[in-house]
């Protein structure tokens, strides 16, 4: 089927899958993989040619299912046209006899390389000019919250912004990514989708925040609630000040908010 895209994001879809099947590639080669069969193997170059194969059959098997929704634009289509490429390297993946486990954490590992050098990116003028973790936090989150998280309200993004000199609070209420997996999800009764989205977008904001502040700390951010996990909101907390705690923390910030 012809993709009737217009012609701008039919261009960054082909993009979207040349550099997710090279960070892909290098993920696959250096890792051992747990297949369904309790086999643990590493990929021959026979193998990773099978996963090129299915991966774009898969983005496109989405596309044609109507993901993501032709009315979102701008950060919002691009975030969701990610997403579907997270959701696409999941089910290749399972489809090739990939553990639905070992599949989760490839594709985390491959999305958090991308995220990460995102957010190197975005956040490299600020670690430069100020060694101020609340100004590098802000700063950059006042760059992200233009463009691609822009709040534009449902089926876009749509957020809550509050910020202080210490903290950044994002309440968003409605994120076209996990609205995507969700769906995706529930038409095909398969859980597994949410499940490998929750554990890898979902997940990214704790490291993300440390990496942004650069102090060399953990617990820079916390939420108690997200929208994947069925909740009706995600009460995200930015802080400038690390409490010090494991990577993927539930509350971190916020209780040092509260405690205050």
């Amino acid at each position: 089927m012809a993709d009737s895209a217009p012609l701008r994001w039919r261009a960054l879809r082909r993009l979207i899958r040349w550099v997710v099947w090279r960070t892909a590639r290098r993920h696959l080669i250096y890792r051992q993989i747990r297949l369904t069969s309790g086999d643990r193997v590493r990929q021959l170059t026979a193998e990773s040619d099978e996963f090129r194969a299915a991966l774009p059959d898969e983005i496109t098997s989405l596309h044609a299912a109507g993901f993501p929704a032709a009315d979102l634009t701008g950060g919002s289509r691009l975030m969701a046209e990610l997403a579907v490429a997270t959701v696409a390297a999941d089910r290749a993946l399972r489809r090739k006899g990939v553990a639905a486990s070992c599949s989760r954490a490839i594709v985390a590992d491959m999305g958090w390389d991308l995220y990460r050098r995102m957010l190197l990116l975005t956040s490299l003028p600020f670690r430069l000019i100020t060694r101020n973790p609340a100004r590098r936090l802000r700063w950059t989150l006042n760059t992200l919250l233009v463009f691609p998280f822009r709040p534009v309200g449902a089926p876009g993004y749509e957020a809550e912004i509050v910020r202080n000199a210490e903290k950044v609070r994002t309440h968003f209420t409605h994120s076209p990514p996990q609205s995507l997996a969700r769906a995706v999800s529930e038409r095909n009764g398969d859980l597994h989708v949410l499940e490998a989205f929750r554990q890898s977008w979902c997940l990214y904001d704790w490291p993300g925040a440390d990496l942004i502040a650069g102090d060399g700390r953990r617990g820079h951010y916390g939420r108690e609630r997200t929208l994947s996990a069925g909740d009706p909101i995600c009460d995200m907390c930015w802080s400038a000040r690390a409490t010090g705690e494991p990577q993927h923390s539930r509350a971190g910030a916020c209780e040092t908010e509260r405690a205050e």
